[in-house]
């Protein structure tokens, strides 16, 4: 495995971008390959099994491609894929569930944590199980929020009842919970938005799985020595035009390299 092969990152579509962009302020000479798959977007709606197999043949990609290691962007992948993954790829794959319930747990200070995630991710209990791991007497509250990806995949600013629908969701959390996990990566696109309703402390496990991967590079001896920039190719299923739009206006950057691929 050479140092200066690509790290592979991967999302239902845009949301992943919130990785993407922690993963290049820590690592900035490291080549990326980021796979939106907006094509078969909402993975939050479909069977464990479809998203086990989307996910792995985008793994296969990587691997086709040179990557050293994957990182699943994808809060609904994570918890439908990861482990399976892990066991049929010799690469390191890492997904984003870990590191969001290990600094909640951190973070919290009442022992109350609210989740807002898919509907798939919700229902998995895949932030239960790594929080409980951690400390069996925090409370763990989650809602599905099935209506969010589609919107920020066209556009939540074009949705006049976006904040009404927000409220509702969050409305269903108890007020008393001090910690709030952002567990879909499209979330932190509308942070801002969130932050009306929800006063205390929010979590975005982005950060964190950017940190777990250059630990990672760093103990298997793998970070990319070069000191130029690192080239980011993009990878998208669906709608190229409406994905580059978005993901240019919370990268901050001009995307020069973006490849439509199949569903």
């Amino acid at each position: 495995m050479k140092n200066n092969y690509n790290i592979g990152v991967f999302d239902s579509g845009v949301g992943g971008t919130t990785v993407l962009k922690e993963i290049i302020k820590l690592l900035p000479h490291e080549n990326i390959l980021y796979y939106g798959d907006s094509g078969n977007s909402p993975y939050g709606e479909k069977t464990t099994e479809e998203i086990q197999q989307l996910s792995r043949k985008i793994v296969y990609f990587f691997t086709s491609q040179n990557c050293k290691v994957v990182v699943i962007a994808c809060n609904t992948a994570t918890a439908a894929a990861l482990h399976c993954l892990q066991k049929e790829f010799d690469i390191p794959i890492l997904g984003v569930i870990t590191a969001g319930a290990k600094t909640a747990v951190k973070t919290t200070e009442n022992n109350q944590i609210n989740i807002l995630s898919t509907p798939f991710t919700a229902l998995s209990k895949a932030y239960t199980r790594e929080i409980r791991k951690l400390s069996e007497s925090i409370e763990v509250y989650q809602e599905g929020c099935p209506q969010f990806c589609p919107m920020i995949e066209k556009g939540w600013e074009t949705f006049e009842n976006r904040e009404q629908i927000l409220k509702e969701h969050i409305e269903k959390l108890p007020k008393d919970s001090d910690t709030l996990i952002l567990g879909c990566t499209h979330y932190p696109m509308i942070r801002s938005d969130i932050e009306k309703y929800f006063k205390g402390n929010i979590v975005d496990p982005a950060k964190e799985t950017a940190k777990e991967l250059k630990e990672l590079l760093i103990t298997k001896t793998m970070l990319n020595p070069s000191s130029y920039p690192g080239k980011i190719l993009f990878y998208v299923s669906g709608d190229t035009e409406k994905f580059k739009e978005i993901a240019e206006k919370f990268l901050n950057f001009k995307i020069k390299y973006l490849f439509k691929v199949k569903k």
